[in-house]
């Protein structure tokens, strides 16, 4: 055999090409590909990296939309610094804009009226920029929104929920420094409230405000400091936030709905490569399209209409972009008893409290919570299966209750708005808002719970008995009843794949000796916070009991919850 295979090879005619050894690469992107992995190793890991699966849920793309929503202002803001000058010098404006020709104006300003009327495609990549950031803002809260009621901030994934607080955190302070940049009457005001809301600071405010405007307002050092952090610091840790909060999701894998083949040790979807890679970049180039077309068809911050901003004139009506609307209705709504004198110090709690400390408290709290519930539940497990908001009532009553004072403190940031367009008293707007602010959460999450509650119960009604059929039967006896259509196995998972835990008893507190425990007070706190969770639920459907009910053939009337325990102890024993 090898005599035969070496006359074989002796065969080969002047001129043919040898053969590429096994694996070789063919074509130049190969080559390149080949090249880097050997100087770089990277394909394992990209390797890995692309057979990631990942579940298809609508939802899940609201976190894509704020990551392309923050690639959009990226792209959009280093076209802007082309032309942007970050400084507070005077000029006269002798741009193409006739209304403002010869108007002394700062140079912030009067660059930005260049970009928006004399740079081709300025106007349009500034509203695009403005607008992206909004959606940014909008969308990373809706997320948030989406991963608290499902339950995907619990075990692993405490770090990503606190990473997605400081990334919305930090969000508000970019976007306030990015609509301050412009340096027109209206940013100007807002910049002069946020000069007075540092020296609200108790002690250290005057002395903060002093630093940061580099003298008394307005000085001229705040402009370059804004455009600094808006286009360095804080992008830079967007970024690294952003990058790591990804660099999670690939190691802890994608959370998903329950379903039939889904389990807390899979995931069911699709390959980041080829079919998660191309869905996500049409859907960034859909995003971008569709920003691009609410930029060109619907203006915003016509900085124009404004005027270059001057110290001396009040801005009637101004309000800050809608996602710091809460703080100023928080700095509206407390009431100015809380301003008062101490030790010969002037104590303005009436705007520090809404201005100052109210957004890292916001933040922190929401920061906080999955270690609260963690510990309320005494639940250490891993969870990659999500909640559907119902079967979880009373952490979804406590959003919907957060969301409601959150709506309340936007509200009364347009309390002189509604005081002239309904011709109404805004002493008595203010107060009526006082009032709900306290009484509006405290009944969304007595309604939400109710609600969560009901559907809870509808379901284990559903899977009992089966769809309401509309076809009625007459028995030999004469009664009638209706015919219901069972679930199929689909349907049925779905409403009966969740936990219902049980409070948390409270122990008497002593040892075998009867001496109090140190931790008692600890635990007694805790087993009452328990039994504020999960006093109220619905136990999901037993095997034992959809036989039975199957077994019935009638519609019979749900069970009530407190009986559920005993027939889930009467399964066990079957």
């Amino acid at each position: 055999m090898s005599t035969a295979a070496s006359a074989r090879a002796a065969d080969l005619r002047a001129g043919d090409a040898k053969a590429a050894p096994l694996g070789a690469p063919k074509t130049a992107a190969g080559k390149v590909a080949v090249w880097a992995d050997e100087r770089t190793g990277i394909a394992k890991g990209a390797s890995v990296m692309l057979k990631k699966v990942f579940p298809d849920h609508w939802s899940f793309m609201l976190g894509e939309v704020a990551m392309y929503s923050m690639i959009i202002c990226l792209l959009t803001g280093v076209f802007l610094t082309f032309w942007f000058v970050p400084s507070m010098g005077e000029v006269a404006y002798q741009g193409s804009y006739l209304p403002l020709k010869g108007i002394t104006m700062s140079e912030a300003y009067s660059s930005t009226l260049a970009i928006s009327f004399d740079v081709r495609g300025g106007l349009l990549i500034r509203q695009i920029h403005h607008w992206a950031a909004l959606m940014f803002v909008v969308s990373l809260s809706v997320h948030m929104f989406r991963v608290f009621f499902t339950g995907a901030f619990r075990k692993p994934r405490e770090i990503n929920w606190v990473i997605g607080t400081i990334l919305s955190m930090l969000a508000l302070i970019e976007g306030f420094a990015g609509y301050s940049l412009p340096d027109d009457l209206l940013s100007g005001t807002g910049i002069r409230a946020a000069e007075g809301f540092m020296r609200s600071i108790p002690i250290v405010g005057s002395w903060v405000s002093y630093i940061v405007f580099g003298g008394a307002f307005p000085g001229e050092a705040i402009i370059p400091r804004l455009y600094s952090v808006h286009i360095l610091l804080l992008p830079a840790i967007l970024v690294g936030l952003f990058a790591a909060h990804l660099i999670l999701v690939m190691v802890h894998k994608h959370t998903q709905y329950p379903g039939p083949g889904r389990t807390e040790n899979n995931v069911v979807g699709f390959p980041l490569m080829p079919v998660y890679t191309a869905k996500a970049g049409g859907f960034f180039f859909l995003v971008f399209g569709l920003l691009t077309l609410i930029s060109a068809l619907v203006t915003i911050n016509p900085i124009w209409a404004y005027g270059p901003y001057d110290p001396s004139p009040v801005t009637a009506g101004s309000q800050p972009d809608w996602y710091m609307g809460f703080a100023d209705g928080a700095l509206r709504l407390l009431p100015g008893a809380l301003e008062f004198e101490i030790f010969g110090f002037t104590l303005s709690l009436n705007v520090f409290l809404g201005a100052i400390l109210l957004i890292p408290v916001m933040y922190t709290i929401t920061g906080a919570y999955p270690f609260i519930e963690r510990w309320v539940t005494g639940d250490n497990r891993e969870h990659h299966l999500l909640d559907r908001p119902r079967n979880a009532p009373t952490r979804t009553a406590l959003g919907v209750a957060a969301i409601t004072a959150y709506i309340i403190l936007f509200l009364a940031a347009g309390n002189d708005i509604m005081a002239i367009r309904l011709q109404m008293s805004i002493n008595d707007i203010t107060e009526a808002l006082r009032v709900l602010f306290f009484v509006a959460p405290v009944l969304a999450f007595w309604v939400t719970k109710r609600i969560c509650l009901s559907l809870q119960r509808h379901d284990r009604d559903t899977v009992l008995h089966g769809r309401e059929s509309g076809t009625l039967v007459r028995t030999a006896e004469g009664k009638y009843y209706e015919v219901h259509e069972d679930l199929d196995p689909y349907t049925r998972w779905k409403l009966v794949s969740f936990e219902s835990p049980a409070p948390i008893a409270i122990g008497s507190g002593k040892d075998a000796n009867g001496v109090s425990s140190k931790a008692a007070k600890k635990e007694r706190r805790r087993a009452k916070l328990s039994r504020f969770y999960f006093k109220d639920r619905v136990e999901p459907v037993t095997p034992a009991e959809l036989a039975a009910a199957h077994h019935h053939g009638e519609h019979e009337a749900i069970e009530a919850p407190s009986a559920a325990p005993q027939a889930v102890k009467r399964a066990k024993q079957d």
